[in-house]
């Protein structure tokens, strides 16, 4: 009985592991080397696309994204003020609070922003009334939060980077459940996460590793099981970090490279599409970006402007504008 017992043991596992790789096959799947460069810019946007300059503003402009009226929406950690643009004129909403700096909008209209003073709060547009959303785990205060992003179900992935960079890998991400006030830790040891978003299906979250000059793919909360483990999905040069982040309905992943005045397309396999640089008369600090209305805008902080250019791919509609 103990022989057959061991003989059905080595069947099951034998069986797992075939099974394991057979996945792994199936989600890495090989493919001819191309004869060239895969991908190029023009993929992304026109040959002789310019960058036309939308507004100028002041504090240091982060966290943009549009409402369901199409309004420009902004925050500044450095003056505590929340943001919208009116005509090519940045004017402050509300009263100035602690220190946002990443900004989404929930489908009930109301304003989520994660703030440097760690709480993650949501501001009404309607009433200026603003509640606190989380401000602890497991009983401790945040140290410092960055950005976030809403799920499909309205669970919220948001970073905390503060204390953390390249020779301290302390930052973490979190996981914030629909309808939940108890936040799950999602991701550690990581070098300054900053910009956070989602894959096009769902399967993964980039985290931004800003002090490592890189983005990492980590499957998100709700992806099919698979033998993909995080890995490092884009390594960029130059500037300091990679801040937000956006994708576009192809799944391909935009990067707002803080610094080096640009922003980096990857695919959706990690392949690098090109870079799209900002006007020699804007400045090098690109916070974040946003989609809207075949354009993509951006705010570069130093100079305090937003700018747009127009884009071949819709952005994907974010959980704020779904019906």
């Amino acid at each position: 009985m103990k022989k057959k017992g061991f003989v059905l043991t080595l069947i099951l596992i034998f069986s797992l592991v075939t099974a394991t790789f057979a996945g792994a096959k199936a989600l890495y799947e090989s493919k001819p080397v191309p004869p060239e460069d895969r991908h190029s810019i023009s993929e992304i946007i026109q040959p002789g696309t310019k960058w036309e300059k939308i507004a100028t503003g002041h504090g240091f402009m982060e966290g943009i994204n549009f409402d369901r009226n199409g309004n420009i929406w902004m925050v500044s950690p450095m003056t505590g003020e929340i943001m919208t643009v009116e005509g090519d004129k940045v004017v402050t909403v509300g009263e100035k609070y602690n220190m946002p700096v990443g900004a989404k909008f929930h489908k009930d209209g109301r304003l989520f922003i994660t703030d440097v003073k760690g709480e993650l709060y949501a501001y009404n547009p309607s009433t200026g009334e603003r509640t606190t959303i989380v401000k602890t785990y497991n009983g401790s205060p945040f140290k410092g939060l960055n950005d976030l992003v809403f799920d499909e179900s309205g669970g919220i992935y948001f970073t905390e980077p503060i204390g953390s960079s390249a020779t301290h890998p302390t930052g973490r991400v979190f996981y914030l459940p629909p309808n939940s006030s108890e936040p799950v830790l999602f991701a550690e040891n990581i070098a300054y996460p900053n910009g956070v978003a989602l894959s096009a299906d769902g399967q993964r979250v980039y985290i931004s590793e800003f002090d490592k000059n890189r983005i990492l793919s980590v499957p998100s909360k709700n992806a099919i099981a698979s033998p993909e483990t995080p890995f490092v999905f884009g390594q960029f040069e130059g500037g300091i970090g990679p801040d937000g982040l956006a994708v576009d309905k192809k799944g391909n992943l935009y990067v707002a490279h803080f610094q080096a005045g640009e922003i980096v397309v990857l695919n959706a396999s990690g392949f690098k599409c090109g870079i799209i640089r900002l006007p020699k008369s804007a400045g090098t600090f690109v916070t974040n970006l946003a989609f809207h209305n075949g354009y993509l805008y951006i705010t570069e902080s130093s100079k305090n402007e937003v700018w747009r250019i127009k884009v071949k791919e819709d952005g994907l509609t974010l959980y704020g504008l779904q019906k």
